[in-house]
């Protein structure tokens, strides 16, 4: 049981030091997601064929993690792009309404009805937002890239539902990036058409992050590798072991993970909260951030009820961010 909680709180901090790794790596945001998708697609399919875990996909399904694939991409270019827009908290407090966006869109594709109190939890987000948009309106782009990347989480966790049950989650994983990573490569042509000065080629030696000589590449092996495929397996060894309300609890902490990460690496508790360094405490953010992780709290709470399937939480989510 220790053991387990320990491997679930590394997968929980790993997937929030993505958002650390997003700021660190030089790359625009689809660049970045296409290395991404195309570097974890290479090492899922490694240990699925060194492991003998080739499982066959039916065709119906196959168009199902397409679409749930093209999704995760674009989520994640959504997300980088509110990193490299504002900064990693306010990504991550934006990205933490999503468990709340998935109670409301659930019921549509599940045939489900809707609960005033879902509504009400997803109101007070909302509101959340508007009040840190409201008070960090120079970050407004980058706000708005984060709640659009909350909203196709919560859609592909939804969609992932309706299959997470059929197939092993490495399975699942390599079909998702790899149809995510042709759909991007199809977007990358309008980048450069938009953007001339994109760069592509990740960058190396250049410049330091914390302390270390910054390397593109290595951090993207790190996000892939260490934050998507090693997190995933530590996930879901933990769930063999852990009650529901442990879970649950373990990976809404991830953005508590990943604002901290982002106060120590790079001093963002001055940049936003204190207002980019003055000493005037910025409470539109403080109160917008406190009605989203109230409101996640709480929803949270509703899910810790009986009859909440753990494992399947991971699998629904796909076990990545």
């Amino acid at each position: 049981m220790k053991n387990a909680l320990i491997q679930l709180n590394i997968a929980v901090v790993l997937w929030g030091f993505t958002g650390v790794l997003g700021r660190a790596i030089s790359l625009d945001a689809p660049v970045l997601v296409w290395y991404r998708m195309l570097m974890t697609a290479v090492f899922v399919a490694v240990i699925i064929t060194y492991r003998k875990q080739w499982v066959p996909v039916e065709r119906k399904d196959v168009g199902n993690l397409a679409i749930v694939g093209c999704l995760m991409g674009l989520h994640w270019v959504a997300f980088y792009g509110a990193i490299k827009f504002a900064n990693i908290s306010i990504a991550l407090v934006c990205l933490s309404t999503a468990s709340v966006f998935t109670s409301l869109l659930d019921p549509f594709v599940n045939k489900g009805k809707h609960d005033i109190k879902e509504v009400m939890l997803g109101s007070l987000a909302i509101v959340g937002v508007y009040l840190i948009y409201r008070f960090q309106e120079f970050y407004g782009l980058g706000i708005a890239c984060g709640v659009t990347a909350a909203i196709l989480s919560s859609v592909f966790t939804v969609l992932n539902k309706k299959i997470a049950d059929r197939y092993p989650s490495r399975t699942m994983v390599f079909y998702e990036m790899s149809t995510g990573w042709v759909f991007i490569s199809l977007l990358i042509p309008l980048v450069f058409y938009y953007r001339p000065d994109t760069v592509f080629w990740p960058a190396s030696g250049d410049m330091t992050f914390a302390g270390l000589v910054h390397n593109d590449w290595l951090w993207l092996v790190i996000m892939s590798l260490c934050c998507t495929v090693w997190a995933q397996s530590l996930s879901l060894n933990a769930l063999k072991k852990l009650s529901s309300f442990t879970v649950t609890l373990s990976v809404n902490l991830e953005p508590i993970y990943g604002i901290l990460l982002a106060f120590v690496c790079y001093n963002e508790n001055t940049e936003i909260i204190f207002n980019k360094g003055t000493q005037n405490l910025n409470w539109g953010f403080l109160f917008g951030m406190g009605l989203i992780l109230l409101s996640v709290a709480l929803q949270m709470l509703r899910l810790l009820k009986p009859g909440f399937a753990a494992s399947g939480y991971i699998k629904e989510k796909g076990g990545i961010d």
